[in-house]
């Protein structure tokens, strides 16, 4: 199970990345939203590394 939250959180970091990598464009399209579902992808992404 910890190799599994390890894997998971790194997974929605990189999903992170991506969403900061096209933060123009989402912005432009979601608004507000975009920055609020980057953060929510960060904050889950820690989260499972930590419990691993």
């Amino acid at each position: 199970m910890k190799n599994t939250n390890f894997w998971i959180g790194n997974g929605l970091l990189a999903a992170a990345l991506l969403i900061l990598l096209f933060m123009g464009t989402l912005s432009e399209m979601l608004g507000v939203g975009a920055v609020i579902l980057w953060m929510a992808l960060a904050a889950a992404g820690t989260y499972f590394i930590m419990k691993s």
